[in-house]
């Protein structure tokens, strides 16, 4: 007796509810999801048994699936890797569950989720394999349209962040080439300044210039910062104080005077950056030019840090008080620019010498 007969034969007593227990056997002949079984015992693991389900799902006839292994279902687009899977678990005698892109008798093609499981005699030898299998194209076309939205969707969000990042480097550039030409008009200034104060004999005019000179110095100290920093919408204040300090103990040349700074990182919006910058510089040359006289050393110390959702300048000397310091334009200024920015500027004796402590609000610094 050829295979073929023999598949044909034991599937007919499948068919009729013999060969493996009655209930089974009608329960996978009724039920609506397409179900199979294969002989282990022969070669090539032929299909002895295929149900109606299975036989509408495929559009083949019971004659044409008897005998003949599942891979009659595989094509040119089925998954090499699936199919290697699913020949491993089955030749290992273990359950396993694909998904695969399976062909009708038609041609047309359909995803099939199979669930293929051995089925076991008394002493533990395989005599058949179930397999049951499911019709999963609508869930495979929705994944599929899933996808091509999403990779849609990243499309347009990577074509929009780099819009988004070419205008930010244009409005960077941009910004950068206005600090830079802002910074050289108030060095031009500055050189005219300096010109003119050479030239002046009165004291108190030439100490006024040179007062306004390192005004136009501090503004033109936070343009250099802003055109050298990759962030244009923030101002780093500590980095802009050692500038600053750098310029005054140079031009000032008082070997006599040590500066002590401890500078947290503190960014303040770059809008307040010049109104930021002249009340630190104002603070600092009145503590130099004032604090300490002609043949008076002594020590100036400048703190930045984070208090209670402030941020908290310190600038304090040990010089000759406050009682003897200047209160003229320069504390105008302060006092001005310390509304403008929102700030609290604090003034106490520190015996000997002034201690200056500036609050900035929250919402003015990051």
């Amino acid at each position: 007796m050829d295979d073929y007969s023999e598949s044909r034969r034991a599937g007919d007593r499948l068919a009729a509810g013999h060969g493996i227990d009655d209930p089974f056997a009608a329960a996978i002949r009724a039920t609506r999801m397409a179900m199979i079984v294969t002989d282990a015992a022969q070669a090539d693991n032929p299909i002895i048994f295929a149900n109606d389900a299975f036989l509408k799902l495929t559009g083949y006839t019971r004659d044409e699936v008897i005998g003949r292994n599942c891979r009659m279902l595989q094509g040119p687009e089925t998954s090499r890797e699936a199919v290697q899977k699913l020949s491993a678990a089955i030749a290992a005698g273990e359950d396993v569950n694909v998904e695969l892109l399976n062909y009708r008798k038609d041609g047309s093609t359909f995803w099939n989720a199979l669930y293929v499981s051995p089925v076991r005699n008394t002493v533990g030898e395989i005599v058949y394999f179930f397999g049951s299998q499911l019709d999963v194209t609508d869930k495979k076309t929705a994944e599929a349209r899933v996808r091509e939205r999403r990779d849609d969707l990243e499309q347009v969000v990577e074509a929009r962040t780099r819009e988004l990042t070419d205008a930010l480097e244009q409005k960077t550039a941009l910004l950068h080439e206005v600090d830079h030409r802002v910074k050289n008009n108030l060095q031009l200034i500055s050189s005219l300044l300096l010109l003119q104060t050479r030239r002046v004999p009165d004291p108190d005019l030439k100490a006024s210039l040179k007062g306004m000179l390192g005004r136009v110095n501090a503004i033109a100290t936070v343009h250099r910062r802003l055109f050298q920093s990759e962030d244009v919408e923030r101002f780093d204040v500590s980095a802009f104080i050692r500038d600053m300090v750098a310029d005054l103990m140079g031009s000032a040349a008082r070997d006599d005077i040590e500066i002590q700074l401890d500078l947290e990182r503190v960014d303040i919006p770059a809008a307040k950056a010049a109104p930021f910058a002249l009340v630190v510089n104002e603070l600092l040359t009145n503590a130099l030019r004032h604090g300490f006289p002609e043949g008076r050393g002594g020590r100036i110390f400048v703190g930045v840090s984070r208090l209670n959702g402030d941020f908290r300048i310190e600038i304090a000397d040990n010089g000759v008080g406050s009682d003897k310091q200047a209160t003229g334009f320069g504390l105008t200024i302060v006092q001005l620019l310390c509304q403008q920015l929102k700030a609290k500027c604090e003034t106490t004796d520190a015996q000997p010498g002034t201690q200056v402590v500036i609050l900035v609000p929250v919402n003015g610094a990051h």
